[in-house]
């Protein structure tokens, strides 16, 4: 296993290579380049000239990505143009609750959609088959933003029993340890503080949840669909083995490979899902954060947030073959 592991994060780095190399084309692809992005409308050829040269845009192209690939190893991504902060020192801030939300979200996503997708699969062509994949249907159709603000009139302003916005009630004075409030709250025993978090992470979770949850129910069906047919099935049947036995050894296990895939997959997405969640909700996250960044042009954050997301990728790519090998031996002697 962990030279299977190993061997997978090397594979990883010239992915990483090669999209730093994209964020750095793409800067120079911006009209007027980085320093036209960062001067705005009060870009003047002779401006221009003197921020370039005090950025090095005049200097070779070679010369140029080298340092540009110092200063992403180094974390130097200069500082906001809307806040002043340093970029790195924004994200390390905004980071937690975007991760909150998003584990939130595919918590719920994977917890709920695996077994619901396996039931359908069992059932199929009955009720509970027809109904969950006229379910899945809508929770794909429907945008994120507009099942979020429709949760939020209906159980917020409506009935009143889920807070409409932020992490936390403002009149809780509540010790913030690690950002991620609902653990902060367990950690240090203000479980009133734990439990309001929560609360506020319901609407929002179950927003960002929507696409991921109808297309692993989708994907869950299928498979077990697929591998109820395969011939070791029919095998394991023959040997006079138990059905529960065999749909938790041969049937559900087999089924689950494509559907880490789907799941590492949807975890990737959930950041471009928290972009519009965290502003129907107004959630000071990462998403929030990239919203706010191409409104007002901030070229630094979102240099910082596009290599975040792709670095994301990467590692939740990475996960994913390492439960495939969890789950299939087969994969780690291959």
């Amino acid at each position: 296993m962990l030279r299977f592991l190993i061997r997978r994060l090397l594979q990883a780095v010239p992915t990483l290579l090669v999209l730093s190399i994209l964020v750095f084309a793409w800067l120079r692809m911006l009209p007027g380049g980085p320093a036209g992005a960062l001067l705005g409308d009060k870009a003047t050829p002779q401006k221009l000239a003197d921020l370039n040269h005090l950025l090095g845009l005049d200097q070779p192209i070679p010369v140029q990505y080298v340092k540009f690939l110092g200063r992403i190893i180094t974390g130097d991504f200069g500082s906001s143009l809307i806040s002043g902060d340093s970029v790195i020192a924004e994200i390390g801030r905004a980071f937690p609750a975007t991760l909150e939300l998003s584990i939130f979200a595919l918590f719920l996503a994977v917890v709920f959609g695996i077994p619901l997708g396996y039931l359908a699969a069992r059932h199929r062509g009955r009720l509970l088959d027809n109904a969950t994949v006229l379910t899945t249907l809508v929770g794909v159709a429907v945008p994120v933003f507009f099942f979020g603000v429709l949760l939020k009139y209906v159980f917020a302003q409506k009935l009143g029993i889920l807070p409409p916005s932020g992490r936390q009630d403002v009149t809780i004075d509540a010790t913030h340890v690690t950002g991620f409030f609902v653990l902060d709250g367990i950690l240090t025993g203000e479980f009133d503080a734990a439990w309001d978090a929560l609360k506020h992470l319901i609407l929002p979770g179950i927003a960002l949840a929507s696409i991921p949850f109808a297309v692993i129910v989708r994907i869950t069906r299928a498979s077990v669909l697929d591998v109820q047919q395969e011939d070791f099935v029919r095998t394991a049947e023959s040997k006079g083995l138990t059905t529960p036995v065999i749909r938790r050894r041969h049937i559900l296990r087999n089924a689950l490979l494509p559907v880490s895939t789907t799941i590492g997959l949807q975890t990737g997405l959930l950041l471009a899902g928290a972009v519009l969640t965290e502003k129907v909700f107004n959630i000071p996250g990462v998403g929030y954060l990239l919203a706010q960044g191409i409104e007002r042009r901030d070229f630094p954050r979102l240099q910082a947030l596009l290599l975040l997301a792709a670095f994301v990728y990467v590692i939740v790519n990475l996960l994913v073959d390492v439960s495939y090998a969890i789950i299939d031996p087969r994969v780690r002697v291959r």
